[in-house]
């Protein structure tokens, strides 16, 4: 699994949050305390970030390496500033590549989308390859299928969300991560009760919308912080606390969404 860690709030040095606390995501790469299913996460990591005053594309940072084995990342996490941002580290999946097509972030790039998207996913569907691989693919509109570059089963699960978006435009943001989360579970459930877990960060650079969600309990840890004393008027979500603070547990089976005013909001994800 992997680890994931999402910002919405007042700009701020990337580096506050990305290296210097004491579990800060870099930390968490080679020692994790709450991941289950692996040792550490040294198959690459990424940054995405919006910036403040123009309106396109998000920019996208990531590397194959450990993310603490990057000269150049501490750096350009203190050159930028950002007021939303995601970031990762992985712990790629036995069988799926450790090259730049399947390193997170993703973005909806390259497809009529608007406004863009950034997207993260800590978790897997069991042998993907052989289980959902196709079955996914075959419920999506071709422009969206033509829109997967790499061979992860994170990239097929952003590409749910994007078709419910794409082919149902009036949707808000948390409702096609909702539905595409059902869909998911639907597809996994006809396919012979296939096992995934599907913990992810998606944002359009004003909202926030985050799931905690698996086939069956426990899902991955996910955490919210809000308003703490040294990020007024911010939200932080995380695998896991990056450092002392009144965090929140999110719900299993849920959805947070964190809108343009700031307020957290969490809903269950009903069959």
């Amino acid at each position: 699994m992997c680890r994931l860690l999402g910002y919405l709030g007042s700009s701020v040095q990337i580096d506050q949050l990305l290296c210097q606390p004491s579990h800060s995501l870099v930390v968490q790469a080679y020692q994790p305390k709450e991941m289950e299913s692996a040792i550490m996460n040294a198959d690459g990591f990424g940054l995405g970030w919006f910036h403040p005053e123009k309106k396109a594309f998000p920019y996208i940072y990531k590397q194959t390496m450990p993310i603490w084995g990057d000269i150049n990342l501490p750096q350009i996490s203190r050159y930028v500033e950002a007021a939303c941002w995601l970031g990762y580290v992985r712990s790629a999946t036995p069988g799926l590549a450790v090259d730049l097509s399947n390193c997170q972030p993703f973005s909806s790039e390259g497809l009529s989308l608007s406004p863009p998207l950034l997207f993260t996913h800590n978790g897997y569907i069991n042998q993907f390859r052989k289980t959902l691989y196709r079955p996914i693919r075959l419920s999506l509109h071709d422009d969206v299928y033509l829109h997967i570059h790499g061979t992860t089963d994170s990239e097929h699960i952003f590409a749910l969300i994007l078709n419910q978006l794409y082919t149902q435009p009036k949707l808000s943001l948390a409702q096609a991560v909702e539905t595409a989360l059902k869909q998911l579970a639907d597809i996994a459930q006809a396919e012979g009760n296939v096992y995934f877990c599907a913990n992810i960060l998606v944002t359009d650079g004003k909202q926030l919308v985050a799931s905690r969600f698996a086939s069956r309990s426990p899902a991955p840890t996910l955490y919210w912080l809000e308003d703490d004393p040294n990020y007024p008027e911010a939200i932080i979500i995380a695998s896991e606390p990056l450092f002392e603070g009144n965090w929140k547990r999110c719900p299993e089976q849920s959805i947070i969404s964190v809108g343009e005013d700031g307020n957290v909001y969490t809903s269950q994800i009903t069959p």
